[in-house]
């Protein structure tokens, strides 16, 4: 049974900076598609960042350059570095993975395609005020 769990979510003032965490029980894996979405109220669930088999990254053009996504294998997590944070990041961040995606189709889910991944955690709150 694979389980995504999220943490370190808060309150943070504009230019400050969280890590979030996704802690990932129940397989251990190389070659997954694991990335983070975000969804604020009355917003439509956009794609933050993903990395594929350990290196590939993509992240989206409004977090580019102040957001890094890293995974830890030893520990089975991943990671969400967010820096200069601003009021319009606030939204509940969700962890997400696949073991079944080719490089591009994880890309392309993360990029606005259609999401139909395997995992997903319950989320944690991210306010930027």
């Amino acid at each position: 049974h694979v389980q995504l769990v999220e943490s370190g979510g808060g309150l943070v003032q504009p230019g400050g900076s969280l890590r979030l965490s996704c802690a990932i029980s129940g397989y251990t894996y190389s070659g997954y598609c694991m990335g983070w979405f975000r969804q604020a109220p009355g917003n439509e669930r956009e794609g933050v960042a993903v990395i594929y088999a350990g290196s590939a990254t993509y992240y989206n053009d409004a977090v580019q350059g102040r957001f890094t996504i890293s995974q830890d294998n030893d520990k089975n997590a991943v990671y969400l570095q967010m820096n200069s944070l601003k009021p319009e990041d606030t939204a509940m961040y969700y962890c997400a993975a696949d073991s079944r995606r080719s490089g591009a189709n994880c890309f392309y889910q993360f990029s606005g395609g259609k999401v139909d991944l395997d995992y997903w955690g319950q989320g944690t709150q991210v306010t930027v005020s």
